[in-house]
């Protein structure tokens, strides 16, 4: 259970993440468009587990470049949070599978062969 001071934390960081990858990084990401879904940050503050959505772009390689820019991304980060926070963490990057996910079970769903029902006759009582 992550505390009002972590979730807070998070939300700003996934804000100005996100638009770090919209303005400032945009010659790492190029045309594809980088979702932050999750922030998740440690107890003490000084890590934070993001989770990244890709989109218009091959996922393993955008996620490979993001991560090693890591540096880079967490200097602009700094720029825009410094004033506001004691600790700057240190950014964990992981892609989120849940879009790919939903979409594989929706194509296994899609493709299962379920027979219609059966038509159950109801019988009338004559009595």
């Amino acid at each position: 259970m992550e505390s009002k001071r972590q979730q807070k934390y998070a939300k700003l960081i996934q804000k100005e993440l996100g638009d770090i990858f919209q303005k400032e990084a945009r010659h790492l990401v190029g045309k594809a468009m980088v979702t932050v879904t999750r922030v998740g940050v440690s107890p003490d503050l000084s890590v934070a587990k993001v989770n990244l959505s890709f989109l218009l772009a091959d996922p393993k390689s955008t996620y490979e470049l993001i991560n090693d820019h890591k540096r880079e991304i967490r200097h602009h980060l700094a720029k825009r949070i410094g004033k506001s926070v004691r600790i700057i963490p240190e950014l964990a990057f992981f892609p989120d599978e849940s879009a790919s996910y939903a979409q594989h079970m929706d194509k296994v769903i899609s493709d299962l062969n379920i027979p219609p029902a059966p038509e159950e006759e109801e019988e009338e009582d004559n009595d």
